[in-house]
């Protein structure tokens, strides 16, 4: 779910050593700015380019930490190729912390008009995807990005 801390947990990965990948920034790299292209050819054009890039990396990287956006494992073509390369975190976060980690931010597609009401209909609507295709759950809302990875990383060595 976005605001849960998947880009900040990826980072602190990387100034660890690991190898991180995040499909947004790859996205953006090669087709400009998310919110463009919800503007410009809409979610379904989005989630095309995100489904490539997804079957993309799982191929690539048999050893890294894969940062996904939030609506990358509603596709189940997304989640297969995934599971068939590692192991899927589910960082979740209450409602309240996300609205929290979010305010202010206007780079966001989805959430446009009203963040309140966007992020519990968001969430409402994908947290029991998230938690069907978790092989782990980790609440973060009173944990440091910090805290987070080395739970991950205690899961995978």
């Amino acid at each position: 779910m976005m605001g849960c801390g998947k880009t900040t947990v990826a980072a602190e990965f990387s100034s660890l050593g690991y190898t991180v990948v995040d499909t947004d920034k790859i996205i953006v790299e090669r087709h400009g700015n998310i919110d463009g292209i919800f503007a410009k050819y809409g979610e379904a054009h989005f989630r095309e380019l995100e489904a490539a890039v997804t079957a993309e990396v799982a191929k690539k990287y048999k050893s890294a930490v894969i940062s996904l956006g939030g609506g990358c494992v509603l596709r189940a073509e997304n989640v297969e190729n995934l599971k068939a390369t590692g192991k899927i975190f589910y960082l979740r976060a209450m409602a309240e912390t996300l609205i929290k980690r979010l305010k202010g931010d206007t780079t966001r597609p989805l959430l446009k008009g009203g963040l309140e009401e966007k992020v519990n209909s968001i969430l409402s609507a994908r947290a029991h995807i998230y938690e069907s295709i978790a092989d782990f759950i980790i609440d973060t809302d009173e944990l440091a990005p910090a805290e987070v990875a080395k739970i991950i990383e205690g899961k995978i060595l």
